[in-house]
């Protein structure tokens, strides 16, 4: 008899999160199926039911905490209508998920640049989707004329994430949590993108 589908979910999901451990534990590159398994307390075989390989698995994680990052920033933006305060509120949820989820930043920060299948094949296309959010912000901005109209909506939205990111990976990478704060962080890299797209 095959598993119900709400425990084969339950147990895909043990196993996901098994893995952000040991990936951000021993890296992606050193972990195997068998750490994640044990971490997971499952045999060996289970992994090969839910996942084709340590990339699968990797990538599953990927998409999983990107649907979660989607229906937050949904929620956190909810009801906010000036453009200015909404991309602080981006700003301030994406660094609040990468501080209260450390081990999965760590993983979508770092080990997920190692993964030749993402760099090279995947179509990250929920993290497009994610951005997207931003540019439609700076269009939306753009329309009502807070926001300058001669500033691209698409190289805003990719040097708005590069200077999250990069803070982020910094923040990660740092043996000294206390080396700088992502909430003044967050505050700081919107207030340099909004004074650059404020309209004269």
């Amino acid at each position: 008899m095959s598993e119900l589908p709400a425990k084969k979910a339950d147990k895909r999901n043990l196993i996901t999160e098994a893995a952000v451990e040991v990936f951000a534990e021993k890296g992606f590159r050193q972990a195997r199926v068998s750490d994640i398994a044990r971490k997971a307390g499952v045999a060996d075989g289970t992994i090969y039911l839910y996942f084709k390989n340590k990339e699968d698995i990797l990538l599953s994680i990927f998409e999983e905490k990107m649907d979660i990052l989607l229906e937050g920033l949904a929620v956190e933006l909810d009801g906010v209508d000036d453009p200015a305060d909404r991309i602080r509120r981006f700003a301030r949820f994406h660094y609040q998920q990468v501080r209260t989820n450390r081990a999965a930043a760590e993983v979508l920060q770092v080990e997920l640049r190692l993964s030749h299948k993402f760099l090279k094949e995947y179509r990250p296309e929920k993290l497009w989707e994610y951005l997207g959010v931003f540019a439609t912000i700076v269009r939306e901005g753009q329309d009502r004329g807070h926001f300058r109209k001669d500033r691209d909506p698409f190289v805003v939205m990719w040097g708005f994430f590069g200077a999250l990111d990069e803070l982020a990976m910094q923040w990660v990478l740092s043996k000294k949590n206390d080396r700088f704060s992502l909430e003044v962080a967050a505050d700081q890299v919107a207030d340099i993108f909004i004074k650059g797209l404020e309209a004269t």
